[in-house]
C-alpha cells in the first residue's frame, strides 16, 4: 500500500481559486483554460467556502440558470469535505469514494493548499480503494 502523503502530490500546485461573486462561465473558462476540473470558491475574506466542478456547472445550467449571470455562490458546492496536507493519499481517496465527489481541497488552518482529484492517484492506491469496496461488499 502506498503512503503518499497529499503534500507530495500538491507540491508546487497553483490551484484555481475564484471569488464567490465571479461568474459560472468565467469559472468554465478558467476551468477551460487551466485544463483543470474544478474550481476552489473562496469569500471576499480569501477564506474557502465551495468547490465548483463541471458537475454544478451542468446542475445549474440544467436548471435554466445562465451563465454569465448565476454566480459561483449560487451554483457551487458549498462547505466541501477537506483534508490536510499531512495526510496520506489513500485518505482522500477514500473520502471521494465515500462522498461520491471527485475532487478534495487541500487545507490545512485556514490556507488553501491545492485540491486533488481522482486522476491524481497511482493505480497502487486505486487498486487498494477498490480491494476496500469489494470486501465491504462482500461483507453486507
Amino acid at each position: 500500500m502506498s503512503n503518499r502523503l497529499l503534500a507530495t502530490i500538491i507540491k508546487d500546485q497553483r490551484p484555481l481559486i475564484l471569488n464567490r461573486t465571479q461568474t459560472i462561465q468565467k469559472a468554465c473558462e478558467e476551468m477551460w483554460r487551466r485544463r483543470a476540473g474544478s474550481t476552489l470558491v473562496v469569500d471576499a475574506q480569501g477564506n474557502l467556502c465551495g468547490i465548483f466542478t463541471g458537475r454544478d456547472a451542468v446542475r445549474a445550467l440544467s436548471n435554466a440558470q445562465s451563465a454569465s449571470t448565476t454566480s459561483l455562490g449560487d451554483a457551487m458546492t458549498t462547505d466541501p469535505v477537506t483534508i490536510s496536507p499531512d495526510h496520506r493519499a489513500i485518505d482522500a481517496l477514500r473520502a471521494m469514494c465515500d462522498g461520491g465527489f471527485r475532487h478534495v481541497p487541500v487545507v490545512e488552518s485556514g490556507r488553501i493548499w491545492g485540491v486533488v482529484s481522482r486522476g491524481d492517484f497511482t493505480g497502487m492506491e486505486l487498486d487498494r480503494i477498490e480491494e476496500e469496496e469489494h470486501l465491504w461488499e462482500c461483507i453486507r
